[in-house]
């Protein structure tokens, strides 16, 4: 056997450990999940019934399946943007620090690598009646906030939470990708007579586009999946499910409902799933772009 071919054959075996692993942990039980949803399945039951499409079918009357659809889409339609401009926005600035720039960054990030349970019981500390945020609004002579207990107010304050966690992730990526831009271009830009604004609209933006696509890509992932957030901060997505997401209520249908409607909430974990995959495909399709300079 030749060199050329033993590194092929290594080539392909240590691919096929990863191959293996994620046929294993991801592709099966994304099969599974499909097979579920179409059976009555509830795992106290010897006997589970086939349903079919019914599972599929009664996702349109469901009025809770409605509003955590329409809640999840409100999760991406308000954070993943807001993100995105405050983390581009730090990064800018943080680029132009010279003194205590690794310190700087680091308290950035410092919050993404704690624990999202523990960022969101401190958080429901300060939205509460008596906690620091209404002190605040009290000692400005403002009325108290309803925060996590308004039906108007809930879903965008565990927004706020949402954003504030992955902050610091998403100002090191474009942090990473500014210092990635060489800076012959903004020289050459000042040279032309390019303004601040013009060399942001034409140089920085343009040559952050796989950034910015990789940070929205899984902006929306993860907002579309958000559970941890809500599970901790309200009462099981309250006030009135304001805030209850796709995903918190499959954990509701599976495993707070008696009798468990597991293949109910599989059902919906599909829709997800079709919704994740059709949302990444338009957005890599759309917001990729090609820049030569």
């Amino acid at each position: 056997m030749t060199l050329a071919k033993r590194r092929w054959l290594w080539a392909y075996a240590f691919l096929l450990i990863p191959l293996i692993f994620f046929l294993t942990i991801r592709i099966w039980p994304a099969v599974q999940a499909f097979k579920l949803s179409l059976y009555d399945y509830d795992p106290l039951d010897t006997e589970h019934t086939f349903r079919g499409l019914g599972n599929y079918s009664d996702l349109v009357h469901d009025k809770v399946f409605r509003r955590a659809l329409l809640n999840t889409f409100l999760y991406v339609l308000y954070g993943v943007p807001t993100g995105l401009i405050f983390s581009l926005a730090i990064a800018l600035g943080l680029k132009r620090v010279n003194q205590f720039r690794g310190f700087l960054r680091f308290l950035y990030f410092l919050p993404y690598v704690t624990a999202l349970v523990a960022v969101s019981w401190i958080w429901r500390w300060l939205y509460q009646p008596n906690g620091l945020f209404n002190n605040l609004l009290h000692s400005l002579g403002l009325a108290n906030a309803g925060f996590l207990g308004s039906t108007g107010q809930a879903l965008i304050s565990v927004t706020v939470v949402t954003i504030w966690y992955g902050l610091g992730f998403q100002v090191i990526i474009f942090l990473a990708g500014l210092e990635g831009i060489p800076d012959v271009f903004y020289e050459a830009a000042e040279l032309d007579g390019a303004t601040a604004w013009q060399r942001f609209r034409f140089v920085t933006l343009p040559l952050l586009n796989p950034t910015i696509v990789f940070l929205a890509v899984i902006g929306v992932i993860q907002s579309l999946q958000i559970f941890t957030q809500i599970r901790n901060l309200t009462t099981n997505g309250g006030p009135l499910n304001s805030t209850t997401s796709l995903v918190l209520y499959v954990y509701q249908l599976s495993f707070q409902t008696l009798p468990a409607r597991m293949g109910y909430g599989a059902a919906i974990t599909v829709v997800l799933f079709v919704m994740i995959l059709l949302i990444t495909v338009v957005q890599l399709t759309v917001l990729t772009r090609r820049y030569e300079y």
